[in-house]
């Protein structure tokens, strides 16, 4: 028998998967207007949908710190344990974590 895949997505069923009445490719504009400063905080939030820079399904729901940009793309620095991690993400995957602070700045 042949040793099954473990590819990139494996086992992201239940993770990747849109609600009912979420389907479609585009997310909301809303979302994708946001402008993240350097030093906001944001969730990990993967739009299944759009593929580009799709984080890894370990980092589902994670909370993240914004350091850089680069491109339309931002740099989000993720604690997994105690090992620093920075993943390259598009502003599809992201959602503000203290929308009450964001507001004031």
């Amino acid at each position: 028998m042949v040793k099954a895949s473990q590819g990139y997505r494996h086992r992201t069923r239940k993770v990747f998967r849109k609600r009912i009445r979420e389907r479609g490719a585009i997310p909301p504009l809303s979302l994708l207007l946001i402008d993240y400063k350097i030093g906001d905080k944001v969730y990990i939030v993967p739009n299944p949908a759009i593929h580009e820079a799709l984080p890894h399904r370990r980092y589902v729901g994670k909370v993240g710190t914004i350091i850089g940009k680069r491109g339309r793309a931002y740099i989000v620095e993720v604690y997994l344990g105690n090992k620093r991690k920075e993943l390259i993400v598009v502003p599809e995957h992201l959602r503000p974590a203290n929308i009450s602070q964001q507001s004031t700045k």
